[in-house]
Formats: structure tokens, C-alpha cells, sequence
């Protein structure tokens, strides 16, 4: 069988698959789950488009691989063939551990479980299965390669995840403030004392990369009604798990009665078989089959809370950079109560305050060095001459109040 296929994708036009051992993985279930799994969550219920899938950009940023490598190698950086299968496994596979609505999940059904975590069991999983063959990438996904280029590939301020997923998304969104130069970025890739770099002639598109990074999450990521979207869902699941553990059985799959039934948490996931095979059978389709047949359950804030989701009637939410009025919220919760004829305690459903945050660039966790043409690095806030470049590099937190409308 000739495993060396290619893929027509929409970004980028045809993507290769370079081996055989990429060609299996892609081929592997817990691979394929993610064609099942929106990379976008709750976004399309703004922009309709944005149907993405997990797996599209999974084999999106593959593909950036396989051109950043190619620069590098062009300018003279030596990379065996072994580096550069395991430098694209290891990006195919950096998101294999996302579960459906993954901020509502690690929110509601699997408390303290970082995904990066669950991607990086499945992988040993993987490896086990393949006889040790991940072993390479295994080491550049978890940051210990001893060449750290390969890592900072995978994940730095500038790596080709980030890449893809703002390219990718934008296009589905149709939101033009995502795009990004990511061909011109990643010919302008160089190597120096085993750091990536970015060549001084690509300075304006990594401005317009960072810029565009902060503009998405304010626009798309973090817009108000995706946010209203995405704590619906967590107050959909919260309330399910609240009436499994009171021993009421609800509709489920079986892998996402799983979830109801237990209390999974970091400490047990990753010492019990039985949780990773549970989730890696759970995505959206678990999550929406259960939401339309709550809709109809006997419990009264369930079904409300479900019949909210599938009728796009979602909560009013106001986002601002001070805490809510305790009083407003106080009064809030009142008229709520009221109106909606249940108990105080039950009101935290329908009226309740959180936060988000937003970072454009963290100089903390990796630098973006860009390389001068008299061979010195200088960081990007450093050398652009953009006076606001330094302010993306601090974290921007917002309140955030939801309530339920025309109350």
C-alpha cells in the first residue's frame, strides 16, 4: 500500500505526508477522533464558518514543518532525516490530547487535567505501539531535545502551532485581522547558537504576526457571545455532574457517562487505564447528543440551561476592566430567582461573574529573536520600532459578568 498520500486543504493547497509512520499515526483512532473535535468550540455560533476541525490544523502546522525545515536545511543547518520525522510527529501530535469544548471540559468534567499532559500520555501510548519510534519526538514535544531550535518550532512565541492556528482560523472565521505573512516568517527562520531566530528582513510580518495574535482573541477567541457560548456549555456540564453525583442518571454515551459517574481528576487520570480510554472515544458529538435530549430533562435548570444553548438564547454578558457592583450582582441574582422561580443556591447558574485574559507575547516563557544584519540578537520589542510592541508583552485581564437576558 503506497502510504506517501496527499491531502488537498483549503489553507495551503495539497499537504504531503511524508512517511509511513506519519501516514499510520494520521491513521490511528485517537489521530482520527480529532476530525470529530472543532478546533474552534463554541465560535461558530458568531461566525458560522468557523467549522475547523482539530485535525485540519494538525496537519497544518505538519506541513509548516516541513517548509520551516526545509529553509533551515537550505541554509545550511544540518538535520538528519530521524530529526525531521520526529520533529513532524511531534507537531502532527501536539494537540492529540484535546478533548470536545476543552475549556468547558477541564472546567466541569476533568478538573486539573492540562491537555498538553493527556497529549503527551497518548503519545507514550503511541509509542509503546510502535515499538518505540516516538521516541525522538516525544523528547522535542516535551522540551529535552538537546537541539532546542526543534522544540522552540513546536512551542515558542512565534512557533508554527500559533502560525497555523491564526492563519487557519482566520479563514474560516473570514476575520482579515488574523491573517498573517506565515511564508515570509518562516523564510526569514535561522539557527544561532541552537535558537531560533528570525532574520532582521522579517521584523514587520512578526509585528503584524503579534499584533494579529492579540487582535483574534479580542475578536474572536475571547469575543463576548463565543464567551457566553463556552460558560453556557460549563454551567450545561456542571449541573450534569452535580445531578450524577447526587445519583441521578442522566442521558450520556457511555464515554461521557463515564465522566458523569467519576471524579476524574490529574491524580487519578493518568494512573488508571480506564479514564484515557474513556476519553479518547469522547468528542463533540458526546457533548451535542446529550445537550439536545437534557433539553428535555425532569431536572428544571438542566433542561432551561440546554433549551438557552440550542436556542442561541444565551446569557447577556458585559465585559470590563473593574469587578462587578456586588450589589448589581446581588440584585441580579434576586430578580433572577424571581423571575425564573428557583432557589438562591440554584441562581449561580443564571447569574455569575469570571475573568479572561489575554497575552499577545510572553518574553518571560521565550524570546523572539531576531536576527541583525551586523549579527547581533535583539529581542522583538527591542529592535521594532513599534512603541506599543512592549505593552502586548503584558497580560490583560478583563471581568467579566453573564446574566440571563431581559430580566
Amino acid at each position: 500500500m503506497n502510504k506517501k498520500k496527499i491531502i488537498n486543504d483549503p489553507v495551503y493547497g495539497f499537504i504531503t505526508i511524508p512517511s509511513e509512520l506519519v501516514f499510520d499515526l494520521i491513521s490511528h483512532r485517537y489521530f482520527q477522533r480529532l476530525r470529530y473535535i472543532k478546533q474552534l468550540a463554541m465560535t461558530h455560533i458568531v461566525y458560522p464558518g468557523a467549522l475547523n476541525t482539530r485535525f485540519h490544523h494538525a496537519l497544518g502546522a505538519m506541513h509548516l514543518m516541513s517548509l520551516a525545515l526545509e529553509v533551515l536545511k537550505n541554509k545550511g543547518h544540518e538535520i538528519s532525516p530521524e530529526e525531521e520525522e520526529a520533529a513532524t510527529i511531534a507537531i502532527l501530535l501536539h494537540d492529540i490530547g484535546h478533548g470536545p469544548f476543552s475549556h468547558a471540559l477541564e472546567h466541569t468534567l476533568a478538573h486539573g487535567i492540562r491537555h498538553e499532559d493527556i497529549s503527551l500520555l497518548m503519545m507514550d501510548k503511541l509509542n509503546d505501539e510502535f515499538g518505540g519510534r516516538l521516541n525522538t519526538a516525544i523528547q522535542i514535544f516535551r522540551g529535552k531535545y538537546h537541539r532546542k531550535f526543534f522544540c522552540q518550532l513546536i512551542s515558542g512565541q512565534v512557533d508554527l502551532d500559533r502560525m497555523d492556528y491564526l492563519n487557519r482560523d482566520s479563514f474560516y472565521t473570514g476575520v482579515s485581522e488574523g491573517v498573517i505573512s506565515f511564508d515570509r516568517i518562516i523564510k526569514m527562520f535561522n539557527i544561532v547558537d541552537d535558537q531560533l531566530v528570525v532574520e532582521e528582513k522579517g521584523i514587520y510580518s512578526v509585528e503584524k504576526f503579534l499584533i494579529a495574535r492579540r487582535l483574534m482573541y479580542w475578536q474572536v477567541y475571547l469575543h463576548k457571545t463565543v464567551v457566553a457560548g463556552e460558560q453556557l456549555l460549563v454551567k450545561i456540564l456542571e449541573r450534569a455532574k452535580e445531578l450524577a453525583a447526587a445519583g441521578i442518571t442522566l442521558f450520556a454515551t457511555p464515554a461521557l457517562q463515564h465522566f458523569l459517574q467519576n471524579d476524574v481528576n490529574a491524580a487519578n487520570f493518568f494512573e488508571e487505564e480506564i479514564h484515557l480510554q474513556q476519553f479518547s472515544k469522547l468528542d463533540d458529538q458526546d457533548i451535542y447528543a446529550s445537550v439536545k435530549v437534557w433539553a428535555d430533562s425532569d431536572d428544571v435548570i438542566l433542561s432551561k440551561l440546554c433549551k438557552m444553548l440550542n436556542a442561541r438564547k444565551l446569557y447577556k454578558v458585559e465585559i470590563s476592566n473593574e469587578a462587578p457592583d456586588p450589589q448589581r450582582l446581588q440584585r441580579l441574582a434576586f430578580q433572577t430567582s424571581v423571575a425564573l422561580d428557583i432557589s438562591e443556591e440554584d441562581v449561580s447558574y443564571f447569574v455569575f461573574t469570571d475573568t479572561i485574559t489575554n497575552r499577545a507575547y510572553n518574553a518571560e516563557s521565550s524570546n523572539i529573536n531576531i536576527l541583525m544584519k551586523n549579527g547581533t540578537l535583539l529581542d522583538i520589542a527591542k529592535a521594532s520600532d513599534l512603541s506599543n510592541l512592549e505593552s502586548l508583552d503584558k497580560t490583560v485581564k478583563k471581568h467579566i459578568l453573564c446574566y440571563v437576558r431581559g430580566i
